[in-house]
């Protein structure tokens, strides 16, 4: 039987974590979190970091003034984060059943996770219950462009090839070995419909949708080409 998405990341928090905190190392830093700042309302009375890893988007956002709880499903992750010289508070749970009173929070954020859970539709519609009205739920995920194919070779004007379909949900993982890091990423590609269907069953109103280039160091191997396809989607939605 296949593990589930949650026991897989449980099995990886280790290396999750060293990945995630080796200074500069991941695209989080010169990438990621600059794209997904920008789009992100000021700071109000509570913030939900909804699949919140070791903690490393928690204490970003603390240091911009948000007063954040974070989520995961991960025993692992969680006492990372407690653990952390500078903690965030975080509860262990799925964060498609989250132990949040019913409008309680002003912002929820899924910062490259919700393509790694379980039920995509339960996550949403939890966040968007958490969220009190005109809160948003903000996403950064791999782009569904990005985990449908791959690129031919890695020389820069390589054709990218979809070569099952772009529109049926599927598991994948990718193996990945840099400068003396290693970490195995399970997640699950869904086409950008299924998160968009999400918010609109749950009453969130669609506000910013962004694809940026890539604009990492100069000369990686494996990110050749995502200067011309995305390799990340954000997306900003307001519960109506």
């Amino acid at each position: 039987m296949t593990e589930s998405l949650r026991q897989a990341w449980e099995h990886q928090a280790d290396a999750w974590a060293a990945w995630a905190r080796a200074p500069g190392h991941d695209m989080f830093w010169h990438h990621t979190w600059p794209e997904l700042a920008a789009l992100l309302p000021e700071p109000g009375a509570l913030t939900l970091d909804l699949g919140s890893g070791e903690g490393r988007l928690g204490r970003e956002l603390t240091a911009l003034g948000h007063r954040v709880v974070g989520f995961d499903s991960s025993p692992s992750m969680v006492r990372f984060a407690a653990t952390h010289e500078r903690p965030v508070p975080t509860v262990l749970a799925d964060v498609a059943h989250l132990p949040v009173r019913p409008g309680a929070a002003d912002l929820a954020i899924a910062c490259m996770s919700f393509h790694d859970v379980d039920d995509l539709p339960g996550a949403v519609r939890e966040a968007a219950a958490a969220l009190r009205p005109g809160g948003r739920l903000c996403l950064a995920i791999v782009h569904p462009i990005n985990s449908a194919g791959a690129f031919a070779n890695r020389s820069p004007d390589a054709p990218f090839v979809i070569a099952g379909s772009y529109l049926d949900e599927f598991r994948y993982r990718d193996d990945v070995e840099r400068d003396g890091y290693t970490m195995t990423f399970h997640s699950a590609h869904r086409p950008l419909e299924a998160y968009t269907r999400a918010f609109e069953d749950e009453g969130l109103v669609l506000e910013a949708l962004r694809e940026p280039a890539f604009r990492g160091p100069a000369g990686v191997g494996e990110f050749q080409g995502w200067d011309r396809l995305p390799l990340f989607c954000l997306l900003r939605a307001r519960k109506s």
